[in-house]
């Protein structure tokens, strides 16, 4: 009888990379399966021509003894395979399987009444009278929960079965599928009663430890919980496979980028995880052209947009916290920004590449409009305001703004410089340093200090009031799948540095949420504030107008030391950058006029509330976004407002 040249028997640690499929594993177990198959069938059939009649009993290594009488030969092999098995929803395994088969060379029956028969593509069958399970060492095993979890996995043998070894084949699969299982040999063996088949199967060890490597940021206690269960229990490959995937997407859902790469069981019942977290090897900007997308000059220092992230070098990098960043910078309005991770040339690391848009940043903003209500002079009646905003001086997100407000009685000049104040988390918090002379003078530049009605227009009591204001305003952005939302709020605090000077507090806020309804938009806002101390009348806040109450004129409403107004908007795209847009707005004083310095509101007959609603139109343009809307307010009033840039 020839030597199984070629064939050996190994056994190794069980060691689970992931690296492949489980499909294709088993497939390449069984390519080899069969090509031993076909080398088993030509060296017999080469041993049947040289003798027509042969007997033979003999011991192979295995232990197993085989008795045929003429050319068809029962003969034993048996292959080591490993593969490895990787896959987010299932168990990664390690597949190790031990193929003995059957080499008959004809259907007739052998000299013991074991019938050969064909089966599927002319594969032969081998009739089985008895299936059992064993130890690798042909014993019973230990633990009859793991026989019974053996056999129940077998679907194709059985007492009784004519079996090919591809069906052998695919019980073995099922066996260490099962996961309680580091390796599986069928093994037949020549009895009275028939051939027998024995899977002589090595259970897994019991948990008796766990080793986490590489994990930085996931939870011990995460861990803990996965594995309480199992703990002195036999090691279940397919449940470990679950407890891998549950790893993996605590990673996922927390957007970071990390996974287990490898697991080892030791001996012992130690079992090993290596888990890959990706640290920020390197953070750079890149500008981009709007209309190109190619790289290009920007205007922003770098550092100015690095300052905003939360994300640092070493730290093991999260979309979400990613995604926080990209909030903030947006929050500064200066730029459209993205983050691209890529591989650093460290394993286990990545670097970000920051793809930066910049927008224009300076911008001016206009309104205006003619009341009659005072004089017989068209012009004097002429009201309105202008300002102009750089928004990013000296490319370090630095503010410079210049306006002026004319009134009908009041004129305000101001410049004011702003220095944000960069604290590197998702809110944009900015300080502010203003000189402010305001006085009022009348058609003919002399100076006032009473209006017509004999209001005083001054704090002071002088022709002018001088104040030194100090501002600090903190932006809180949102986003979500389904809108955005924005909360601001501002504080000035005018200082006395001078005795002369005003000493006065004003707070301000506004909020904003925007939801996606199907093609429209509607955005909802609401603002209110309250100042206290010794503050001019012009400093108290002003209710109606193209940036409040619509339908009403520049503080028509109210003139108050607290107010509230709330807006809703609807938007519709119509062609091209033109939007079209339906709005209401309502606006209170909270009964607070009477507390301004000479109750202005009163003196003019303001109610200090009122609503206004109507349409409009949108433009985008360079400029900046045009408005034009048509206003009906609760005192069926009519009025036409234009004005650049949106709502405050």
């Amino acid at each position: 009888m020839h030597k199984n040249d070629g064939v050996s028997f190994t056994s190794s640690p069980l060691k689970i990379p992931l690296s492949q499929t489980p499909a294709f594993q088993l497939t390449g177990t069984r390519h080899l399966a069969f090509q031993l198959i076909d080398s088993l069938r030509n060296r017999f059939n080469n041993v049947k021509h040289h003798s027509t009649q042969f007997n033979v009993s003999a011991q192979s290594e295995l232990g197993v003894r085989s008795s045929t009488r003429r050319s068809p030969l029962l003969c034993f092999a048996s292959v080591s395979l490993a593969a490895e098995k990787q896959s987010i929803g299932r168990s990664p395994l390690l597949y190790s399987a031990f193929l003995s088969l059957t080499q008959p060379d004809s259907t007739e029956s052998t000299q013991d009444g074991h019938l050969a028969t064909a089966g599927p593509f002319g594969e032969e069958r081998v009739l089985v009278g008895e299936v059992l399970v064993r130890n690798k060492d042909g014993e019973e095993l230990e633990r009859k929960d793991l026989e019974m979890e053996a056999l129940n996995a077998l679907k194709a043998c059985g007492a009784n079965s004519a079996l090919t070894a591809w069906e052998v084949q695919e019980d073995v699969d099922r066996i260490i599928d099962s996961g309680y299982f580091s390796s599986c040999m069928p093994v037949a063996v020549d009895s009275r009663d028939g051939i027998r088949l024995v899977f002589q199967v090595e259970p897994n060890q019991e948990l008796r430890g766990l080793v986490c490597e590489g994990a930085n940021v996931l939870p011990s206690k995460f861990l803990e919980n996965a594995f309480r269960d199992g703990h002195g229990k036999v090691v279940n490959l397919k449940r470990l496979g679950q407890v891998i995937s549950s790893i993996n997407g605590w990673y996922m859902d927390r957007g970071i980028f990390g996974l287990v790469s490898g697991v080892d069981i030791f001996s012992g019942g130690i079992v090993r995880l290596k888990v890959a977290e990706s640290e920020v090897n390197d953070i750079s900007v890149r500008f981009l052209d709007r209309k190109t997308g190619e790289p290009t000059k920007g205007k922003t220092k770098p550092a100015t947009i690095l300052s905003q992230l939360t994300t640092k070098k070493g730290q093991v990098y999260s979309r979400l916290q990613g995604k926080r960043d990209v909030d903030a910078i947006s929050a500064m309005s200066l730029m459209d920004v993205s983050i691209l991770p890529q591989s650093a040339g460290d394993a286990g690391k990545v670097d970000l590449i920051m793809n930066v848009v910049e927008r224009p940043s300076g911008r001016f903003s206009a309104g205006a409009g003619i009341s009659s209500g005072i004089t017989s002079d068209l012009l004097s009646g002429l009201f309105g305001s202008f300002a102009y905003s750089e928004r990013n001086l000296f490319g370090k997100n630095q503010k410079l703004n210049v306006s002026l407000e004319r009134g009908q009685i009041d004129s305000t000049f101001r410049i004011n410089y702003t220095d944000p104040w960069i604290e590197g988390n998702d809110k944009q918090t900015s300080r502010t340093i203003t000189v402010q002379r305001a006085g009022a003078h009348d058609e003919k530049k002399n100076p006032l200090i009473k209006d017509f009605y004999g209001s005083p227009l001054t704090a002071s009591g002088k022709l002018y009031d001088d104040m030194l204001l100090a501002k600090v305003e903190c932006v809180y952005p949102g986003s979500g799948n389904k809108g955005s939302s924005m909360f601001i709020i501002n504080m000035e605090q005018g200082l006395p540095v001078i005795p002369d000077w005003l000493y006065f507090n004003r707070v301000n806020a506004r909020v904003s949420k925007s939801v996606k309804l199907g093609p429209a938009r509607l955005l909802l806002r609401l603002s209110g504030g309250h100042v206290v101390g010794n503050f001019p009348p012009h400093e108290a806040f002003a209710i109606g107008g193209t940036n409040s109450v619509r339908g009403y004129k520049e503080g028509a409403v109210g003139s108050g030391q607290s107010y509230v107004v709330g807006s809703s908007e609807v938007s519709l795209k119509m062609l091209g950058p033109v939007e079209g847009v339906i709005f209401a707005d309502y606006g209170h004083d909270l009964w607070s006029g009477p507390n301004v310095p000479g109750n202005p509101a009163a003196a003019r007959n303001k109610r200090g509330s009122g609503y206004g609603y109507g349409i409009g139109f949108r433009l985008n343009s360079p400029l900046g976004l045009l408005r034009l809307e048509y206003a009906f307010n609760d005192r069926f009033a009519k009025r036409l407002h234009f004005a650049f840039g949106n709502p405050k």
